[in-house]
């Protein structure tokens, strides 16, 4: 978690003859502008800006301007359908747009959802939103989740015990337990308790498909209690009613994806993050905020307990655990009788080669499991059909117009597709290169697994799930649901099936081609490595029925596959922070990156080269590397490069920025080049 920095006095709310407002403009600084009468600290208006009207926030209330009288425009509106924000709400947005060096007036408008940001359209005026309100507390809904709640494991009693001993505090508790502990079980009694205690819940889950399992299972379990779901999928009329809920509490339990961590909440007690260690809780645009850190953030500033869960703990968290600033609670046990982790095996390509994607040792397992009319996953983080078209005459390959980045090969859609652009073009005929009408796929994604094991197992059920096959609203539901009736026999999937899935009768789960992950230069990929096997490991055996898990590699001797098969998690998280130690990388250090985008990457090195020019001069215990291109230096068109910063601590680190931040800010910029500070990046 960011140390917290010290907080500005947020003012209380009071009439106003003069205000200031935050804009999401590219501007860091506020607004001043005359209002009428009762326009008070927190509320949203409407305001001319140039020629345009947009909505922003309240952040204080003047008595003086040092704008002339005669240049202070009118606000247009107040928007009536948003209640006043409260200050536990803009004490977490000033944090963020501080911590994170953004403006705040994009903090505070990105923080809200998409249809609040905009101005409404003309209408009578409607009497203002109800402030926020304290609720009753849900006392039927606790009794309902104490008769229908299983029996709890000692472990399990024990990590409800000590969170529910911090309600009315604040403690940060890391929950470290096993695929199968039951994690999700501890999160439902300790919701149930904190219910009956009056208080609201918020829940935050890294990806968008894990929502609605976990809806269902809230459902199930409280069905008298106020739930709301806050992501982007949900309509935009959807979204900004269950937000405005929330915020005048008349929301019990709040679950969603990042942003949901900015969900007013007035009666706060308990915040979860569900797999904390995933990376998709870091924002990647826009305020490059992490979820999981501003939810701690928030859960300190509001005085309450948050637990942070996950079978593979982030290096962060897992430091912060052995420092005693969380507290570690453990359970390394699968909470269903006669459940048992899964036998790994690693099974050496070099001697047992591949054929069509399955060496024959895997290929036999997942015989024998259809034979058994028992259900198996094949894991392969790669969609489409191949990652490259290329001509074997001439050696070209078919690239991205737009990215440094070979385009990859859909062949059901007969179209090339960018995964990071989106750009798509039709497969062409022949090499544009030399003529040459031979063109081949190299690399095996998704699709082209998919297709193989229809032509080896015809009889076979067989779903693919990624990216492409579930982009459609409902897609996902209706799969998850044939997947529980054992109406698919083989899943073939990504990233999107490693986590947080609980299939009884799948007892084999099998690895495709892991092994680019362990010569990234990224010094992350060990931990993101690691922490993908094991969760997908995690979906195998997770009922009465064995499960095995078996890895095809050509390097079964790595230390990380070692790891996995002894599956000893707290060795592989001290071996790392040791070597991070050594190396100068987080958590032992403080770290941020400045970042350009340009339509060329001249440009883009070239103001980094001014910027380091203009840097503070005073660096003690600050470490500034040299602009380099980013590692995949060019996307949708424009070119992207960086500048490391490192620091002994948070707060020299956010000193440093800060000054350098507002030197910055001065700097004559190109008109298309566009920079901007990521504080703990994630991404390089």
């Amino acid at each position: 978690m960011p140390e917290p920095l010290p907080e500005t006095a947020t003012p209380q709310a009071q009439p106003a003859g003069l205000i200031r407002v935050a804009l999401d403009v590219p501007l860091d600084r506020t607004f001043d502008y005359r209002a009428p009468p009762g326009v008070a600290v927190g509320q949203c208006v409407c305001v001319p800006f140039g020629r345009r009207t947009l909505v922003g926030v309240v952040v204080a209330c003047l008595s003086g301007s040092a704008v002339p009288e005669a240049q202070l425009r009118p606000i247009s509106a107040v928007i009536d359908e948003i209640a006043p924000l409260g200050v536990e709400w803009m004490r977490l947005a000033e944090f963020t747009s501080r911590y994170y060096q953004r403006p705040l007036g994009e903090v505070m408008l990105s923080a809200l959802p998409p249809r609040l940001r905009r101005p409404p359209p003309a209408r009578p005026r409607r009497r203002p939103a109800a402030p926020a309100r304290p609720g009753p507390p849900v006392a039927s809904a606790a009794a309902i989740a104490e008769r229908q709640a299983p029996a709890l494991t000692a472990d399990q009693a024990a990590a409800v015990d000590q969170v529910s001993a911090s309600f009315g505090r604040h403690e940060a508790f890391l929950l470290f337990g096993i695929t199968g502990s039951g994690k999700t079980e501890v999160y439902l009694q300790l919701v149930a308790l904190a219910l009956a205690r009056g208080a609201q819940v918020l829940v935050l889950v890294p990806e968008i498909h894990l929502t609605p399992q976990l809806e269902r299972q809230f459902a199930e379990r409280f069905a008298h209690a106020r739930t709301a779901m806050l992501h982007s999928e949900r309509a935009a009329l959807e979204r900004a009613h269950a937000w405005r809920a929330a915020q005048s509490g008349e929301i019990d339990i709040a679950i969603g994806t990042r942003l949901a961590v900015f969900t007013p909440l007035p009666r706060l007690g308990l915040i979860i993050v569900d797999e904390e260690h995933d990376p998709s809780f870091k924002q990647q645009d826009g305020p490059r905020y992490s979820a999981r850190d501003l939810a701690v953030y928030r859960a300190h500033a509001g005085g309450v307990p948050v637990v942070l869960g996950s079978a593979t703990p982030s290096l962060e968290s897992w430091a912060n655990a052995r420092s005693g600033r969380y507290r570690l609670l453990q359970m390394p046990q699968r909470a269903r009788p006669g459940a048992r982790l899964p036998s790994m095996r690693l099974v050496d390509t070099r001697r047992d080669s591949a054929e069509h994607g399955l060496t024959s040792a895997l290929g036999a397992a997942l015989a024998e499991r259809l034979d058994r009319g028992e259900q198996s996953l094949l894991f392969l983080n790669r969609r489409g059909y191949a990652p490259v078209l290329a001509c074997s005459a001439c050696g070209w390959v078919a690239g991205c117009k737009r990215c440094s980045t070979p385009i990859a090969l859909h062949l059901s859609e007969a179209r090339l597709r960018c995964h990071h652009c989106g750009l798509e073009s039709a497969i062409p005929r022949r090499c544009p290169e030399c003529g040459n009408v031979d063109l081949h796929p190299f690399g095996r994604g998704t699709e082209r697994l998919e297709t193989s094991l229809r032509e080896r197992f015809p009889a076979a059920r067989i779903a693919r799930i990624d990216s492409d096959s579930m982009r459609h609203k409902g897609t996902w539901e209706k799969m998850h649901a044939a997947i529980r009736a054992r109406a698919v026999d083989v899943i073939v999937g990504t990233q999107m099936l490693a986590k947080g899935h609980d299939f009884p009768h799948l007892t084999l789960v099998g690895v495709i081609n892991p092994d680019a992950a362990l010569f990234a230069a990224d010094y992350r990929a060990p931990e993101r490595l690691f922490a993908q096997l094991q969760q997908v490991a995690g979906r195998a055996g997770r009922d009465a029925l064995p499960g095995e898990v078996i890895i095809q590699t050509r390097y079964p001797e790595h230390p990380i596959y070692q790891a996995l098969v002894s599956g000893d998690y707290a060795a592989f998280a001290s071996q790392q922070l040791g070597e991070r130690a050594a190396a100068g990388f987080p958590p032992a250090v403080a770290e941020a990156v400045l970042r350009t985008e340009a339509p060329d990457g001249e440009a883009a090195l070239g103001f980094l080269l001014r910027a380091t020019e203009c840097a503070p001069a005073a660096r003690e215990g600050i470490s500034l590397y040299d602009p380099v291109p980013m590692s995949l230096a060019r996307v949708a068109g424009r070119s992207r490069a960086q500048l490391l910063v490192q620091a002994a601590s948070r707060s020299r680190l956010q000193g440093f920025l800060t000054a350098w931040r507002a030197t910055l800010e001065l700097e004559r910029v190109p008109a298309r080049l566009r920079w901007a500070f990521d504080v703990d990046p994630i991404e390089f």
